[in-house]
């Protein structure tokens, strides 16, 4: 059950429950992505909130811009997050992201559940369970976000931008067909622009909610905390 949950916070895909597998058999999640905010058929809905498939206003434009400003300054950060199921249900862990394309999510106990990306792939290990299932970042909202080059004008498709004196709501999603769906980000304005959550809707509608704390910047992160570990190896320890 913590496993299911974890792979629906992350923005990834629900896990198979097969065994582990290689980087090279990476494969592309199901239609049925739980991260996704909306599906083909429900993005209309998701227009009416502001900007509608990609025609933004002035204003629109430079909340854009300064929302691509902040992902293409961010290095290396580190933090605490909390995620919220549809059920009221909450799991804690802490995070850490490297630009470009790094991150790690590791679950607090009783879950056993880590989500690791060393840019290329993402791997989803319960190393309670032994498994290890592992999909191309390319399928992730994190490729479009945590790029090299990161041009949200260039790649992304947006259904809402919306600003106020406290934060900015946007909603998006990759333009390129490995898109895993829509993400509903909200970033903080004060004291600075800062991420401080998303929100992912599954296929039944059912939301949760990932919100980030203690954010900080983290120059002194071990390059291999971003390699998945051997999750036979995890379990002898």
């Amino acid at each position: 059950m913590l496993r299911h949950c974890a792979a629906v916070v992350l923005l990834i895909l629900s896990a198979t429950g097969g065994a582990a597998v290689s980087a090279q058999e990476a494969k592309k999640p199901p239609q049925a992505n739980p991260f996704a905010i909306g599906t083909p058929s429900s993005q209309s809905a998701i227009r009416s909130g502001g900007a509608t498939g990609g025609e933004l206003n002035r204003k629109q434009l430079e909340v854009v811009q300064r929302v691509n400003f902040y992902f293409n300054q961010l290095g290396t950060l580190k933090g605490t997050f909390v995620q919220t199921n549809a059920d009221g249900k909450r799991l804690r862990g802490k995070f850490y992201v490297s630009r470009p394309g790094r991150f790690r999510f590791d679950y607090a106990r009783p879950s056993m559940l880590v989500i690791v990306s060393d840019g290329k792939y993402v791997a989803i290990q319960d190393l309670d369970l032994g498994t290890d299932d592992r999909w191309g970042v390319e399928h992730t909202p994190f490729q479009m976000l945590l790029r090299k080059d990161v041009d949200l004008l260039r790649d992304a498709r947006f259904f809402e931008v919306q600003d106020s004196d406290e934060a900015i709501a946007i909603t998006l999603e990759d333009k390129s067909a490995d898109s895993s769906g829509p993400i509903k980000l909200v970033l903080s304005k004060k004291p600075a622009l800062e991420l401080r959550e998303w929100i992912a809707r599954d296929m039944q509608s059912l939301e949760t909610r990932i919100v980030l704390s203690d954010v900080g910047k983290a120059d002194d992160l071990d390059p291999t905390l971003f390699n998945p570990a051997s999750v036979t190896l995890q379990r002898q320890r």
